[in-house]
């Protein structure tokens, strides 16, 4: 009787296979490892599908269990080409259905199928749960490896290297582990990219045994890595033994959760993220030219986020950082000029920052003004806070222009010192339309000029002007070589 109903069971399965390839995969209900759902089988709906993608070594376990009704339920898992992996009607005399290992045989895209014998000619019904868990790995040559799998394999004369495989996203910051269990083995480790680069390789801890250790790899691009296990001198070494090999995934791993691994973003560029108890900050990399405005905005868009903003150099030195000029709970760094061709970076996190209780998602904005010079006249040399210059006024160069950007509340001083011959040198801060502001002639003691204590009121482009008094008629005018100095105070 056994044999018969196993007979009739198999036949069922090899007619159900086709039609279940026929199915659109968006019309089947997708399973995940650690998952479960529920369903109900009847006479109107005599099977359900599900599918999951399994990678090659994942060694998982299915089960299905009858909540409700006469259900007499069979489990069946194809590939996508509609071959039979497993069946099974009951358990241990029970009709509880249960796959306590499967071994996943190649990287695809897998269908469970949850019916009642006989399908479509049998009588019983009710309610189920389906469960599915990887419970773990294959150590067989050419398995797919997740973060966290451990493995254990040997490596011989027969056996002279290991290939396992995992998949990894762009930002990823992963260890990889080879480690001695017996032998004389002496372990070396390769990554190798699906263009056949090595990536990586090592074959001594630093300091340490002769185990492989591979630390910190910052994943470049997405795609499928191969990681070959092997040992010093590969086929033609002459160590042996068993070896155990781990890979793990580092705390801040992931696309823009380091400086590292931080995610590009251009001049004029929108971005979204969201932050999170583990991940409170988010890095993001520019390149920008000396002089250049930029402002950055970080809004939020969902839960409670209170945002905060740092802006720093290519040394992860902060340049400069906001709470709340975005008004409400949003920041915004307005206008801030770039002192140096290079990389920048903006850190995208939270009030308080690993002090803060506030996530949720937002929303980032870089723009750029353009360059602070961009409307300079072209007779105006460029300078900066912490200036010395020297130059010569005379006849045929009365007076000199310089431009200088200023940040409303900066307190800067401006002396125009003569050098030789009988300069009476005068000197005055003009506006960006070149209209004086402010001037002196002898403020600096003798025939010196000095503007001293000068608060800038808005921040924007500013000129000096270094100048020589006229001499009234009838005597002649100064002339001579100055030394002009422009500093910010910051005694105030």
């Amino acid at each position: 009787m056994l044999l018969k109903r196993l007979s009739f069971l198999l036949g069922l399965c090899l007619l159900l296979a086709a039609p279940v390839l026929a199915q659109d995969a968006a019309t089947s209900d997708t399973l995940t490892y650690g998952g479960r759902v529920t369903g109900r089988i009847t006479d109107a709906a005599p099977r359900a599908v599900y599918y999951f993608d399994g990678l090659r070594g994942d060694v998982i376990a299915i089960t299905v269990r009858v909540t409700g009704g006469s259900l007499d339920p069979i489990l069946t898992v194809l590939d996508q080409t509609g071959t039979i992996v497993a069946s099974l009607d009951d358990t241990a005399g029970g009709l509880n259905p249960a796959i306590p290992t499967l071994t996943i045989p190649q990287s695809g895209r897998y269908f469970v199928v949850v019916g009642r014998f006989g399908y479509g000619l049998g009588t019983t019904s009710g309610d189920y749960e389906l469960a599915i868990e990887r419970i773990g790995v294959s150590s067989a040559n050419g398995s797919a490896l997740r973060y966290g799998d451990t493995v254990i394999n040997t490596i011989n004369n027969l056996t002279p290297q290991v290939y396992y495989s995992f998949r990894a996203q762009k930002g990823d910051i992963i260890s990889i582990h080879m480690q001695r269990d017996s032998g004389d083995l002496d372990p070396y480790l390769q990554v190798v990219d699906s263009n056949a680069f090595v990536v990586a390789e090592n074959d001594d801890v630093l300091g340490g045994n002769l185990d492989a250790n591979i630390t910190n790899l910052l994943i470049e691009q997405t795609g499928t890595y191969i990681i070959i296990a092997t040992r010093y001198g590969a086929a033609t070494g002459n160590t042996a033994g068993r070896f155990v090999l781990t890979i793990g995934e580092a705390d801040n791993s992931g696309l823009g959760n380091s400086a590292e691994a931080s995610i590009e973003i251009g001049l004029g560029d929108v971005a979204e993220g969201d932050l999170t108890a583990r991940y409170i900050v988010r890095y993001y990399r520019f390149e920008a030219k000396k002089d250049d405005l930029i402002t950055v905005r970080m809004s939020r868009t969902s839960g409670n986020l209170d945002a905060f903003l740092v802006l720093a150099n290519a040394g992860l030195q902060e340049l400069v950082s906001d709470d709340d000029g975005g008004g409400g709970q949003n920041a915004k760094i307005e206008g801030y000029l770039i002192p140096a061709d290079g990389t920048y970076y903006i850190l995208a996190t939270r009030f308080d920052r690993e002090d803060g209780k506030t996530t949720g998602g937002y929303r980032l904005e870089l723009q750029t003004l353009g360059n602070a010079f961009d409307t300079v006249a072209p007779d105006a040399q460029r300078i900066s806070y912490g200036t010395t210059i020297t130059g010569r006024l005379d006849e045929i160069t009365p007076q000199i222009l310089f431009s200088f950007w200023g940040t409303e509340g900066d307190v800067i001083t401006v002396s125009l010192n003569r050098g030789d011959g009988d300069l009476d040198p005068v000197v005055s801060i003009l506006n960006e339309e070149q209209t004086p502001l402010t001037s002196d002639d002898d403020g600096g003691g003798g025939q010196n000029a000095r503007i001293a204590r000068y608060r800038i009121a808005r921040t924007g482009l500013y000129y000096i002007r270094a100048a020589r008094f006229s001499g009234e008629v009838g005597n002649s005018d100064t002339r001579g070589s100055f030394i002009l100095v422009l500093a910010r105070r910051f005694d105030e």
